[in-house]
């Protein structure tokens, strides 16, 4: 077997990783995604006058209790107490897109990155949820890993980003 492969025991089967011996640190990671509307579902999704509701408020809290359930949904993901999560959104009246940036903190022996990506994907997929009603061609794009702190691998942070 390869050695450095970090999920795979001895006879090559899969394998949760063992944390047990490493340091418990603080713990940071911020994620976003972006979804594209057309003007009418972006109009209708500021004023609040989408047929199912409020679209980002029910964003916000599906994005806080998917990044709480991340282990349920992702195998070999470590339950994590976490201290900290957000969901903010970025409106853009430009290009009829909302920015979404999901924060999640913990002080713990491994990383919150897959807590802020699942927290801001389904933050995403509800919007498209709300909206699918008005619009059926919504763009879910360009998820990226903006910021990582804390742990072995020290910190990582995007060049450019300017919410940050």
């Amino acid at each position: 077997m390869c050695d450095n492969l970090t999920h795979i025991n001895e006879n090559g089967e899969i394998s949760m990783v063992d944390v047990s011996l490493k340091q418990d640190t603080s713990r940071r990671a911020v994620y976003e995604i972006e979804v594209y509307l057309s003007q009418k579902t972006f109009d209708m999704l500021k004023n609040k006058a989408l047929p199912k509701g409020d679209a980002l408020n029910s964003a916000k809290v599906a994005g806080i209790l998917a990044a709480k359930n991340t282990p349920l949904l992702i195998p070999l993901c470590h339950p994590l107490f976490l201290s900290y999560i957000d969901i903010s959104f970025f409106p853009n009246e430009e290009d009829f897109s909302i920015k979404i940036q999901a924060e999640v903190r913990s002080t713990s022996k491994t990383g919150v990155e897959i807590e802020a990506m699942v927290a801001a994907h389904v933050a995403a997929i509800t919007i498209y949820d709300m909206c699918k009603a008005v619009q059926k061609d919504i763009l879910i794009s360009n998820g990226r890993l903006l910021y990582k702190s804390g742990g072995k691998s020290g910190t990582y942070k995007v060049e450019q980003s300017s919410t940050l």
